[in-house]
């Protein structure tokens, strides 16, 4: 079942969701770990050479969902203009899409929720060592940005989000290859519920291929750049700048 724009607009975002989880142990390797760390050409190139960047991840059945799905990351952002927001029903929520674009937009769920809507039930795999399966449902992050019309040079999407760490936004990007991905999308709704705060409310990154910290929730903007240079210490994410985590977590 696909939540209708009807739906978003009468039941309002607040609403919470049945939650999921299970446990699986995230198999690391660390000598690829090293290898993907030596430089960003090599590792794109690396990425291309050691794995089908196209390819679909595993979808499940509704009766494969796991019961609980705990959050990840942040749990509240917390701050006073999230809480006004969420106040709000998030009524007053935008995503902003710019950067290396033609025709920068500002998005209303309401927005996101008129663009083809995409299903689908996939597991999170947390670099904390658990994972669920879940239903996730929003458009696909590669509709949102031919509408806004990709420019020449831009090579990756940035997200910036409403949860802060050491005084500045969380922040997390992919290249074009996972933005364009079928499975890649914006999602506002879990298990046919609206996103509750603690997964990401209003709108969350599922970008199926990759470990879950690169799912950055509480989306508030998406950039389109030509390097990652300038964001943060360069490496392009949070965890990726301040705990070496790989920019790319594929699974």
């Amino acid at each position: 079942m696909i939540v209708g724009r009807r739906d978003l607009i009468a039941g309002g975002v607040a609403g919470g969701a049945t939650l999921l989880a299970g446990c699986d142990r995230v198999i690391e390797h660390p000598a690829a770990r090293r290898i993907l760390f030596m430089g960003e050409d090599m590792q794109r190139g690396l990425q291309r050479a050691l794995v089908d960047r196209n390819a679909l991840a595993p979808e499940f059945t509704p009766e494969q969902r796991s019961p609980f799905f705990r959050p990840n990351g942040t749990r509240d952002p917390g701050t006073p203009e999230y809480d006004a927001l969420r106040e709000g029903r998030f009524a007053e929520w935008r995503l902003q899409v710019d950067g290396l674009v033609a025709r920068p937009l500002s998005l209303a769920l309401t927005d996101l929720a008129a663009f083809p809507q995409r299903a689908q039930i996939t597991r999170h795999d947390c670099v904390e060592g658990w994972s669920a399966i879940a239903k996730w449902q929003g458009p696909k992050l590669g509709d949102v940005l031919k509408a806004a019309g990709m420019r020449d040079g831009a090579r990756y999407i940035v997200f910036t989000c409403a949860d802060m760490y050491g005084g500045a936004p969380y922040y997390e990007s992919i290249d074009l290859v996972d933005a364009f991905h079928p499975q890649t999308i914006l999602a506002w709704a879990l298990n046919d519920r609206f996103l509750p705060v603690m997964n990401g409310a209003p709108c969350r990154l599922r970008v199926e291929r990759q470990l879950g910290y690169k799912h950055a929730k509480y989306l508030m903007r998406a950039t389109a750049v030509a390097s990652l240079a300038g964001i943060g210490k360069g490496r392009g994410g949070y965890w990726e700048d301040n705990v070496d985590y790989d920019w790319y977590a594929g699974i």
